[in-house]
């Protein structure tokens, strides 16, 4: 086990400590099971109608540089500040835990619980959407699959009551099955392969214009949602073996391996089911592609036996997500910027358990809401207050500690943190740029103002800063704060 660096040191508490147990595989497995779980099963078809078209696949390969660009971001911190909570982490300790990092960390968990629990809830829905092409008369009220998403919701949150070796045990498991349905998908449209559908482009399809420009804007926001997750080792920087290398690796070998998947599951599609056909959102193929792909192809039995594996993939994700991200209020309240109630450990199985509760809770509430608005919601919700902020924090970083330890450095410093930032920046203005798209802006606005709101009331309470001299470093090292109710 190698030996944290004085940077880590300073950020681990001494009280209750998880053990490290995770290696790359762990994270391999962790981060591609939160990236593929119902991402392409779902977001295919509404891929494909950005720009109404197979040439709406190039969005793939813009998604993936910035992926690969913002993952290099994260490589660099979690392996020089690899602590259970990750971006919360990396923004207080790059930006000043004293003063501005403290607040934009309180943003990130306070946006966290708005955007990270509803990114759980995607994948409850993508899988109890897909049950229902299984047993439609069973599901045919709308109210019966959101149920449903919160039971899947509920299963995972208890089977996530268990030691992290365990997790991880049944992890690999899950991920398995992930590559098992996604290689079937390949192999079973790379064998059926209709050249002319993929080549089915429209009148003026190449065409350089403003609706194409913000289409693949479009299309790229939610590419960038099938690649959240690349980042998920991160939040368990605590429990990680050799963070120094597990971290950095793998979040890299992760992108790679789910761009190549992703794209050939899309060209899979897109041979074997007309476009136009899969971009109605009224059709079988629209809200269960995978099914409906495989029952073209193999038969009535194969697409009901595809169902299923799509629904475990989608359980895998649900279970990856909701293990990562139950670190989050853990971490900030150790680190007295939440709640102390939930900076507990489980007595004897060593786990965040309130922690985990609360996320829980907070994602079945999100398996209600329409599956479309909430990825629109919580990706403008996210690049503000968590990569934006992330990569202006490492910027600052290197800059003002040039000597603090970094295990891995980003290749070509500084432009891949800036091509990430640019594309962030315009990910985000994209939908401001069309009808009904400044409701998703008022959101993530108001999660950042709302969040502001709240740090600047409790800071008052607390005279603290920015109303009162900023306390003392060392401060931040108690594991909890003495009263409740405070940050």
């Amino acid at each position: 086990m190698s030996q944290p660096t004085s940077t880590t040191a300073a950020l681990v508490h001494p009280h209750g400590r998880m053990p490290r147990r995770l290696g790359l595989l762990n994270a391999v497995s962790i981060n591609m099971s939160n990236m593929v779980g119902t991402g392409p099963f779902i977001t295919v078809p509404a891929i494909v109608a950005t720009l109404g078209g197979p040439q709406s696949l190039i969005a793939w390969g813009v998604g993936a540089l910035l992926a690969i660009a913002d993952g290099l971001v994260f490589a660099e911190l979690g392996s020089a500040i690899p602590a259970s909570g990750g971006s919360y982490i990396f923004l207080r300790e790059c930006l000043g835990r004293a003063r501005w990092g403290r607040m934009l960390a309180w943003i990130f968990v306070w946006q966290f619980m708005f955007s990270g629990t509803l990114e759980i809830a995607t994948s409850s829905i993508g899988m109890a959407n897909y049950t229902r092409f299984l047993w439609p008369n069973l599901l045919a009220n709308p109210w019966s699959v959101k149920i449903l998403a919160a039971a899947i919701t509920a299963l995972a949150m208890l089977a996530l009551y268990r030691k992290i070796q365990d997790i991880a045990r049944l992890m690999l498991i899950l991920w398995i099955g992930m590559l098992v349905t996604a290689g079937w998908v390949i192999v079973a449209g790379f064998t059926h392969l209709n050249i002319p559908l993929l080549l089915d482009f429209p009148p003026g399809a190449w065409h350089i214009t403003i609706p194409f420009i913000l289409g693949l804007g479009n299309g790229t926001m939610l590419v960038m949602f099938n690649f959240l997750g690349y980042y998920q080792i991160c939040y368990l920087g605590d429990e990680v073996k050799r963070p120094d290398r597990v971290v950095p690796y793998g979040v890299i070998i992760s992108i790679l391996i789910v761009t190549v998947i992703d794209f050939f599951i899309s060209v899979s599609f897109v041979t074997v089911v007309p476009w136009r056909e899969m971009v109605n959102p009224a059709s079988q193929a629209f809200n269960a592609i995978g099914s409906v792909f495989m029952e073209r192809v193999q038969g009535h039995w194969a697409s009901g036996l595809m169902t299923i594996m799509i629904e475990l993939t989608a359980f895998a994700a649900t279970y990856a997500m909701m293990l990562g991200y139950s670190r989050i209020p853990y971490a900030a309240a150790l680190d007295g910027a939440f709640f102390r109630y939930f900076g507990e450990l489980h007595p004897t199985r060593r786990f965040p358990h309130r922690s985990l509760l609360l996320v829980g809770l907070l994602v079945i509430v999100s398996c209600f809401f329409d599956l479309v608005e909430i990825i629109t919601a919580l990706m403008l919700a996210r690049i503000l207050s968590m990569f934006v902020a992330q990569i202006i924090g490492l910027l600052i970083y290197r800059k003002t500690r040039p000597d603090a330890p970094r295990p891995f450095r980003m290749w070509f410093y500084p432009l891949p943190a800036l091509f990430a930032l640019g594309g962030w920046i315009a990910i985000f203005i994209t939908p401001a740029l069309q009808p009904h798209g400044w409701q998703y802006m008022a959101y993530a606005f108001g999660t950042i103002v709302t969040g502001v709101a709240a740090f600047l009331v409790l800071a008052w309470r607390k005279r603290d800063w920015p109303f009162f001299a900023p306390r003392a470093q060392g401060a931040s090292e108690t594991p909890v704060l003495e009263t409740e109710g405070t940050f």
